[in-house]
């Protein structure tokens, strides 16, 4: 898969998350629409950060020649990998619960 399929990939995924997720009704209070900015913000950084481990993955791991100029162990490559896809989980599960509508009545 070529650089460039990766990076349309990306737009596409990022363009989705804008189009589902930042449009907030016109009567919802300032409290709600910084929750949905927050919320999408966060989503568009996990699908960033899980789209960079999937491609250090697939074009550092398992391609013969690597990144030019650049060729860490794999050690190395795997922990970027996992503390990628670890930041992409969190700001994902965060940026969905952002995105809920709150509830009025939650005992805490």
């Amino acid at each position: 898969m070529e650089l460039v399929d990766w990076i349309v990939i990306l737009a596409i995924t990022l363009m989705a998350i804008a189009f589902f997720c930042a449009r907030t009704p016109a009567n919802w209070s300032r409290d709600n629409r910084a929750r949905r900015v927050t919320g999408t913000r966060m989503l568009a950084q996990a699908a960033c950060s899980i789209w960079a481990a999937l491609l250090i993955v697939a074009r550092g791991l398992f391609t013969i020649g690597g990144l030019p100029g650049l060729r860490p162990a794999p050690v190395e490559a795997l922990t970027g990998v996992a503390v990628l896809l670890a930041c992409g989980f969190y700001w994902s599960i965060r940026g969905s619960k952002l995105l809920k509508p709150r509830r009025i009545f939650a005992a805490h």
